[in-house]
């Protein structure tokens, strides 16, 4: 049975102001979401964005190194970076662009969401650490368990629930934690689900933008590649029958929740250069579009450290 959080989605900052969101797509869009949805954009608008209320989300294709202009920051409410095939420890120049782009953003107080890869990319730009995971491959619906301290970071959140059902598709996580940040939910098999840092950085495991139908899916692509092996396929789809699918009602609240109390005393980019607290973010080609459509296209565990929660089966230094 879906769990549902009662929230309640905030105004926007300013009487009539447009909020303005900036989609960071670390992959292309596989056949399936193109036919099905017109591409990963519209899968994540219409999970965390309300354009029928007047939003506006601009898309950047940071895979192909679309990124927004170091003079557009300051515009922006919030940002979310998806998840990707590619590693986020990797050495790759778009992701090395792309953590200097998120310290910069957090300097600024933005609002920053990472899912699956964004989240492991946001622990890795504010100094945590990822790798492999310990138990390997993540495919399927998770139970989730939420540590409720963690979610003051969203004001009154109405009947949290204990756990809560979630999409995961992923062979890396996060290994240690950023500085200041808090563990907000773990499960059986992977120890940080999402953390925050401050109020402003959330990092989720999982994809809370994920239909089970999209799931089935890449789990056919994944099988069909030999990325997976037929077992694990097998358990995935086994997990989406035995839960009915993901919380998703619960999950994209949250987000939405999160990014909506976005842009409340942001710094601008210029500010920030001048401060030199973060890194500046140099060469950033400007490509704001409303639709963004591309073409389809090992290491030791290390003793994690969370430095600022206490949860079931995690070490604390």
């Amino acid at each position: 049975m879906a769990v549902a959080a009662k929230t309640t989605t905030p105004a926007a900052a300013g009487s009539g102001r447009i909020r303005r969101y900036a989609l960071l797509l670390a992959l292309w869009d596989s056949e399936y979401a193109k036919q099905v949805y017109g591409g990963y954009r519209n899968v994540f608008v219409a999970a965390f964005g309300e354009e029928d209320a007047g939003e506006r989300w601009d898309c950047f294709r940071v895979i192909a190194s679309e990124f927004p202009a170091p003079e557009d920051l300051a515009s922006y409410d919030g940002f979310v970076v998806s998840g990707s095939p590619h590693d986020a420890y990797a050495d790759d120049p778009w992701i090395a662009r792309l953590c200097a782009l998120l310290r910069t953003l957090h300097a600024m107080g933005k609002r920053v969401l990472g899912v699956c890869f964004g989240h492991q990319v946001l622990c890795r730009a504010l100094g945590g650490r990822v790798g492999k995971a310990r138990n390997g491959w993540d495919v399927g619906v998770r139970k989730v368990t939420l540590v409720r301290d963690g979610f003051g970071l969203l004001g009154d959140l109405e009947e949290l629930p204990s756990s809560a059902s979630l999409v995961e598709v992923h062979q890396d996580e996060v290994w240690e934690l950023p500085p200041g940040a808090t563990v907000l939910a773990y499960s059986e098999k992977t120890r940080v689900e999402a953390f925050a840092v401050g109020e402003h950085a959330l990092g989720i495991q999982g994809h809370p933008e994920y239909t089970a139908d999209i799931l089935h899916n890449l789990v056919d692509r994944l099988t069909g590649q030999s990325a997976i092996p037929a077992s694990v396929g097998e358990e995935a789809r086994r997990t989406v029958a035995e839960t009915g699918g993901p919380d998703r009602a619960f999950w994209t609240g949250l987000c939405k929740r999160f990014l909506g109390g976005g842009g409340s005393s942001p710094r601008s980019a210029a500010a920030v250069r001048e401060s030199g607290t973060a890194p500046e973010v140099t060469m950033m080609t400007s490509l704001a579009v409303t639709g963004c459509f591309g073409s389809a296209a090992a290491a030791p565990m290390v003793q994690l450290l969370a430095r600022s929660a206490s949860f079931a089966g995690v070490a604390r230094t």
